[in-house]
């Protein structure tokens, strides 16, 4: 089986499962999997695992993301984006200055407590608030704590009623940019929502480096090893050591990185042992690669 990871640019108007069902037509198998998903009307950086890679995915979906988006100010929508209905202006754009969007914006850097979009796929009670927002259940789902390393303005152009607002979000995962959107819109009490969105990193991969799905080959998969490496501290062990580690059996860890996940890598190949979590000399493991 073919295993390693895919950087996928996503076009607009498709979802991120159907990325994934044509990634499994393209590669011919069906154990792909994504770490992370974007709206249909998102586009840019999916990260998708393949065979073995599916696992490292665990250590790939929480890493910090950054994205290119243009948020509209002058009015909110019932989902925070340009696919719900427009919501009655509550205040006056034309009183809103460039310097005062560009406070508010710079107020939301650092550690905050967001709340995430009603129509997101948070689920309350097993199901999707999206689900429950659509079938006209009222959703209220609590504030979550994220980190905004990076909020900068980089055009805004005004229009008939409206401020248009580039931003260039660099963030923790679980950030909600339509989130943010709309909390810049609340504070200048004129409302706001996202138009257009697009990754551009997640963690060290970038979409610079990706292909669209339709042109992706096994010739396009990141090594495990090479990603784990990118992701992970990593460490050499010899081969009685690979040996045991491939069978799940315990090596001394003790001049490791305690209490994170290592990547485990052949001295004599180079090739993913396992990846590893040492903790007072033993070690964990946290995926095991199979030969």
């Amino acid at each position: 089986m073919i295993s390693g990871i895919a950087l996928v640019d996503k076009p607009a108007g498709i979802s991120s499962h159907t990325v994934v069902a044509k990634a499994r037509r393209a590669l011919g198998t069906k154990k792909v999997g994504h770490a992370g998903t974007l709206d249909p009307a998102a586009t840019g950086l999916l990260v998708l695992g393949v065979g073995q890679g599916t696992r490292l995915l665990t250590f790939v979906v929480g890493a910090d993301k950054s994205y290119r988006a243009t948020m509209r100010l002058g009015y909110a929508t019932t989902t925070d984006d340009a696919d719900g209905e427009p919501l009655p202006p509550a205040g006056d754009i034309a009183a809103v200055s460039e310097e005062s969007v560009r406070a508010k914006a710079l107020e939301l850097v650092g550690e905050i407590d967001q709340v995430p979009s009603t129509y997101s796929a948070i689920k309350v009670d097993g199901k999707r608030a999206y689900n429950l927002a659509r079938s006209g259940q009222e959703v209220e789902l609590k504030s979550r704590r994220v980190t905004i390393h990076a909020l900068e303005i980089a055009d805004i152009t005004r229009g008939e009623g409206f401020l248009d607002v580039t931003i260039l979000v660099e963030c923790s995962s679980g950030t909600y940019i339509r989130a943010i959107a709309r909390d810049i819109g609340d504070a200048l009490g004129v409302g706001g929502h996202l138009t257009a969105l697009r990754r551009d990193t997640v963690g060290p991969f970038a979409v610079e480096d990706s292909v669209l799905v339709e042109d992706l080959t096994e010739e396009h998969l990141l090594g495990l090893a090479d990603v784990a490496q990118r992701i992970l501290p990593s460490i050499t062990v010899e081969e009685d050591d690979a040996g045991h580690l491939r069978h799940g059996r315990a090596v001394d860890t003790t001049a490791w990185p305690a209490d994170t996940p290592v990547a485990a890598l052949s001295a004599s190949t180079g090739e993913l042992v396992a990846i590893v979590q040492a903790s007072a000399g033993k070690s964990r493991i946290l995926m095991g690669v199979a030969n």
